[in-house]
């Protein structure tokens, strides 16, 4: 499981540019949907991938499934010859994403994101639509589950507005 408010604090304090997709964004518009990962998409520049290197490398990151006897090495360099990530670490499963299904690499999904208080942080979270958008394009079972839930949010938030 996932330790989502030490996770996001310690993006934040390490000034990571990053927006949070999936099902931590999904359960952030108010959905009862439960994650065991946290995933974001991350800027893909030079300086965005020392700061994650640096943020996540005390807490072991390495590929999920990956052998142990294999050897790792996390830093900036990695995050730049790679572009998504599905990693352990001590704080959980966490997937970087440098680009998303249906919506492009991280300025487009910046563009389609909003700014929300998750612990008193301000996070940028993928929109609703968005977060439809993508669960649509990516098409997996788990995905396209969640898509009635998110359809409904996004009908009782309009009404609302």
């Amino acid at each position: 499981m996932i330790k989502v408010e030490p996770t996001l604090r310690l993006l934040t304090q390490h000034q990571v540019e990053f927006v949070i997709v999936g099902g931590v964004a999904i359960s952030a518009h108010g959905s009862s949907y439960l994650t065991y990962d946290l995933d974001v998409a991350y800027a893909r520049t030079r300086d965005n991938f020392q700061r994650l290197a640096e943020a996540l490398a005390p807490y072991h990151p390495r590929p999920r499934d990956f052998p142990a006897d294999l050897p790792f090495v996390w830093d900036g360099q990695t995050i730049k010859q790679g572009t998504n990530f599905t990693l352990t670490t001590d704080l959980g499963n966490i997937d970087l994403l440098g680009e998303v299904s249906g919506l492009g690499d991280f300025d487009q999904v910046r563009a389609q994101s909003v700014v929300m208080t998750l612990f008193d942080m301000q996070c940028r979270v993928l929109s609703l639509d968005a977060l439809i958008a993508s669960k649509r394009a990516a098409g997996r079972t788990k995905d396209l589950l969640v898509l009635p839930e998110l359809e409904a949010l996004r009908e009782v938030l309009k009404k609302i507005e």
